[in-house]
């Protein structure tokens, strides 16, 4: 009997280990965070063979399923079509290339149920997870700190050629901020959930501390969207948790002058960096307003935002397969063949990339399991009669919610990085909803 408990926490230490890695996974590369996700996956059912697919399946799951299943068919179907109507298309991405990569996404579908079942079923303690994604992002704010003073990271990677940007340890892949935003959010809920009883009495200078660090590290980062999206979060944040509002006033004023000192002495071109951004927002009104694509004035974004319509028309109900977007467009019967600008990997923003690559049936299965997942979780957390009891949910919830906020420009949905995060929260969301059930129904 000894022995069984044995093996028990040592699953649980395996996981919590595996899950751990995956903020360090994200710097690495998306080779290892492959491996990472395939060890998660292949591990869970070897320990836990058919149990894990055992679950009580919610619509939501339902709908995710449906949507993995669509993906296959489009790409089957897709490979069809290229080969009697594109060859040229085929030929250069290979026969059965969608078919092939529709298959291997599948993963991103197994990944999300190995995670709905280890936290409903409690095989995960996320304090290990929280505290990595901790000082993965603080690592990363130093690192970007180091190369804005020295020149060079602790890699080596020199900011000589990155222009307004920093990369830090991404190298010459500047998504700094990007990381920053997705994972430091979990160091501010740390100590509330995990060391309330040892650190609650340091809380009120940490989280401005800790904030004050994150926000500045986003500033040097560059990256403009990543700041605008961090502060929605950290506003959803003192919006809805009024407990931890009286940490964020600190914040708010070493912010500011932070960054009034950045804007005014111009670190990194700081000041150009967000009076571009200004001007590219205006632009893209204009844009908008007189639906001009072409002129001298329109946003370079908005360009690639407008291509996604043609190329969606190509395949308006089941979409052109997974990344697929770059040989469809170039198909568009209309392409101005003078244009400057023809097409880009992908249209920028998540939405209308699902709407090209799995069409309107793609695109509403996705939308409604979203809508459900944010009523099931968001909803029942702060408006229902009896609401989520469970804590940890917190961060999840306001990630997941600028995750899928529809009104900002992304990369692709289908990259490795991308749907590693959006699955990975939204299989410990679910799972941490349904624990809350569980909960609930042995009270």
């Amino acid at each position: 009997m000894k022995l069984f408990f044995t093996f028990d926490n040592f699953k649980q230490n395996y996981f919590n280990f595996l899950l751990a890695l995956l903020p360090i996974s994200f710097i690495a590369g998306n080779l290892i965070i492959n491996i990472n996700v395939i060890l998660i996956i292949f591990s869970a059912i070897l320990f836990y063979r058919k149990k894990v697919f055992s679950l009580k399946y919610l619509l939501i799951d339902k709908l995710i399923l449906a949507y993995f299943f669509l993906i296959i068919f489009t790409g089957v179907f897709n490979d069809f079509q290229l080969q009697i109507y594109h060859e040229k298309l085929a030929d250069s991405q290979g026969h059965f290339y969608t078919t092939m990569k529709s298959f291997l996404f599948l993963k991103y579908l197994l990944f999300y149920f190995v995670l709905r079942y280890l936290i409903e079923k409690n095989n995960l303690n996320l304090k290990y997870f929280f505290l990595i994604c901790a000082l993965a992002s603080l690592f990363v704010c130093f690192d970007i700190y180091l190369q804005f003073i020295s020149g060079k990271d602790i890699f080596g990677f020199s900011n000589e050629y990155s222009g307004r940007k920093l990369g830090g340890p991404f190298g010459d892949e500047l998504i700094a901020g990007g990381f920053i935003q997705r994972f430091s959010l979990f160091a501010l809920f740390l100590i509330p959930i995990f060391f309330k009883n040892n650190l609650i009495k340091f809380q009120i200078y940490l989280i401005p501390f800790l904030l004050t660090i994150f926000i500045i590290g986003i500033i040097l980062s560059g990256n403009r969207m990543p700041f605008i999206l961090y502060l929605m979060l950290i506003s959803l944040v003192i919006l809805f948790q009024k407990g931890v509002r009286k940490f964020f006033f600190p914040f708010i004023f070493l912010t500011s002058i932070a960054f009034f000192i950045a804007f005014n002495f111009n670190f990194l071109n700081v000041k150009g960096n967000f009076y571009d951004f200004y001007k590219q927002v205006d632009q893209i009104k204009t844009s908008l307003l007189t639906d001009d694509t072409s002129h001298k004035n329109a946003y370079f974004y908005y360009g690639e935002f407008a291509t996604f319509y043609d190329t969606w028309r190509l395949n308006k109900t089941i979409g052109g397969g997974i990344k697929n977007f770059r040989y469809y467009c170039h198909a568009r019967d209309n392409i101005d063949k003078n244009a400057e600008f023809k097409c880009n990997m992908h249209p920028h923003n998540y939405y209308l990339e699902i709407l090209t690559e799995t069409g309107i049936l793609g695109f509403l299965v996705l939308v409604i399991t979203f809508c459900l997942t944010l009523y099931k979780t968001f909803y029942k957390k702060y408006f229902s009669k009896s609401p989520i009891q469970n804590n940890t949910i917190i961060p999840f919830l306001f990630l997941f919610f600028v995750e899928v906020f529809p009104i900002k420009s992304t990369g692709s949905f289908f990259t490795t990085g991308n749907a590693t995060y959006l699955f990975l929260i939204l299989g410990i969301l679910i799972g941490l909803s349904q624990k809350d059930i569980s909960i609930e129904k042995k009270i």
